[in-house]
Formats: C-alpha cells, structure tokens, sequence
C-alpha cells in the first residue's frame, strides 16, 4: 500500500443482508449490477421497502439501492433471493459493476457479474471493488474498466487490449486479489497498476481518455431529488439505475415528483443522509439543502456557509446548472460524495465548509 495509508480492519460497506446500524436501524445496500432491474423486481424493492423499511429507497453514486430502517436483512434477503437479486451470497457485497446506462451493455455487465461470482477467490475481495462498463462512466473511479476491447486499471488506459473481456476482468480482480494485502482499492497498492500491465502486456495503441457523461434528466431519464424515492413511486416499471441519482424508464411512464427538467436547480445536488439518520452527521443535511435551494436570489457559492438561521448564503440561482455537482455531507467523512470534481459543503457544527477538488467514491464506511 502507498505510504501512509495504514489499515487493520476489514471494509465496513453494507451488504443486503449483512446490514449496517445506522441511528433510523438497519440500512442495506443492494447491488444492481448494470442498474437493471425487470418490473417485477422493482416492485420487490419497492415493497420491501414499504414493509420491511422506513418507506423510501436511496439510489448510491454506484447505482445501486439502499432501504433504511430495517430490523434485520433475514426477510429481506429472502425476497432478494427469490427475485434473482441475490444471486450469491458470498460474493454479494462485491457485485459493484457500473455501466454506461443508455449502452446495449447489460449481457456483459450480466456475464461479468456471473463470473466474478463463480469465483471462490474473490469473495473475500473489499465491498469498495469496482468494475465500470463503457466510456460514459470509465472516469467514475473503477479498479477495472471495459470501453470495447480496453481494459482500463485504476481508471488509466495502459495499454492493456483483450479478447475476452470477461476472463480479463476476472484475472485482474485475481491478481488484485493476491496484491492488495490490506488495500482495498487497486490505486492504494504500490505498484498494483504497473504488476498488472506487465501481466497482460502493453500495446502500442492510441490511449483513450476515461470520461464521466452524466444522463440528462428528461421525461425518460429523470432524476431523483437527493437521491431519495418514495417507495410507493413507479410501480410496475421497469428501470435503470445510473450513477447520477437517476433512472431510465419507459417513454410515458408517470414520473410525478422527479426531476425531468436540466434546468431544475435540484440537479447535479446530492446530499448524505445526514441527521436524524445517522449519529455522526452534525446537521440536518437535507434541511439544510432544501432551506439552500429555497434561494433563489443567491447566486454564488461562498467558502463557508452559516445554517443557524436555514437562510445559508449561497444557492444556486433559479434555474441554474452547476458546473460541477455539488454536494452536502454531515460529517468529514463526507458520505455519499460523488466521484470526480465536486463542490462540497462539509458540516463543521456551527456551518458548513467549502472543499472543492477531485476525489475518489466515498460511499457509507
């Protein structure tokens, strides 16, 4: 591991039955490889959100799905199962793969997932593995990419070129396995991306660049408000889940309550759970957010933000887009913090702190 970098725990990432306790309960993160799921299966979620949760679904920047308030995962994982939404459970806390979401990619993000999980091996990897599938989400911080027969490491295009991107991944990750010692991601390893280049061997090929192009909110795409929907929304829809907070849905399908408009001041604004959800956040940070936005004759975005009076100085101006995302975090751990170059405003007990600057997925620990 590069210097400096010290660890003797395990990652703490919830999985969909091994749950993590947060202040409102139990909170378990499904994986949604490729963010597809049928009608039938959005509806398990939903309902079981109902039921078993506090009512509401949280979408992840890695696309997946998050139900709080849970007493245990028994049930819940029982239901996942039987909707093939659980395919493993040894390897379930794994199964982070992102796709480009308007590609034909979900065979191969379907192929890989199946793989990486026939693999006794890889169980054990870190919950924070991450494969990326397309050139829209190949910036999003991936330990392997595919964009066609390039196989990225660490988000860098070394040259690496394949003919089974399947195998490829999956001997990456075994490598990867066999190098991180305690890192839990391909970039914390000394010479990790170097080993494995050498493994495959490099070409000469012209190098791509790794991007992130975020979906438009539309009719088709909408986005969801802070990354929170009701449960009882969309129902009998199949959908897609992006990275972006969003979903692609059927044309026509009632998108009431969702952000469909790119000019919406909500988009591109997350936000962590913050209070009363978790224990360590040391503010209500979606209150905080709603009583920014509220102002829509504030226009810049200061170094410090006072939320005494939920009047901070500072919203984006009625009908603006951000240049680059922006978002709201509790604590320093800065939970749920898109990956890439955002603006952050981190809660410090009497405001909120400016940060901005590039930074990796730092999703619940």
């Amino acid at each position: 591991m590069p210097r400096g970098i010290r660890r003797s725990h395990p990652d703490a990432c919830p999985g969909a039955v091994e749950l993590h306790q947060a202040a409102d309960g139990g909170l378990a993160r499904i994986r949604v490889p490729g963010g597809t799921l049928s009608a039938a299966q959005w509806d398990v979620v939903r309902v079981a959100a109902r039921e078993l949760g506090n009512g509401s679904l949280e979408l992840t920047s890695r696309a997946n799905l998050q139900i709080r308030g849970l007493a245990d995962g028994v049930e819940l994982g029982s239901r996942l199962r039987a909707a093939g939404l659980l395919p493993s459970d040894t390897h379930e806390r794994i199964r982070n793969i992102i796709a480009a979401p308007l590609e034909d990619n979900q065979a191969l993000v379907d192929a890989l997932d199946a793989a990486l999980c026939a693999d006794p091996e890889l169980a054990s990897l870190p919950g924070r593995f991450l494969v990326t599938v397309g050139l829209p989400v190949s910036g999003l911080g991936g330990d392997f990419g595919l964009v066609d027969d390039v196989l990225l490491l660490a988000g860098t295009d070394t040259g690496i070129r394949v003919t089974d991107p399947v195998d490829a991944v999956v001997t990456a990750a075994r490598l990867f396995q066999q190098l991180r010692g305690a890192a839990w991601r391909l970039s914390e390893v000394d010479d990790g991306v170097r080993k494995i280049t050498e493994h495959f061997g490099a070409t000469d090929a012209p190098r791509i660049t790794p991007a992130v192009t975020p979906v438009a909110p539309s009719p088709t795409t909408p986005a969801v408000p802070l990354g929170r929907l009701d449960a009882v929304q969309l129902p009998g829809v199949p959908v897609r889940l992006t990275p972006w907070r969003s979903l692609v849905v059927p044309p026509g399908t009632d998108v009431s309550g969702l952000i469909t408009d790119p000019t919406s001041p909500w988009h591109g604004v997350s936000a962590c759970t913050g209070r009363p959800g978790c224990a360590k956040s040391l503010s209500d940070v979606r209150a905080d957010v709603h009583a920014w936005l509220a102002r829509p004759e504030l226009s810049d975005l200061p170094e410090t933000i006072g939320v005494g009076t939920r009047s901070p100085q500072g919203a984006l101006q009625s009908g603006s887009i951000p240049q680059r995302p922006v978002h709201w975090s509790g604590c320093a751990r800065r939970c749920g913090r898109p990956a890439g170059d955002v603006i952050e405003f981190v809660a410090t007990g009497d405001g909120y702190r400016r940060i901005s600057g590039t930074a990796g997925d730092e999703e619940i620990r």
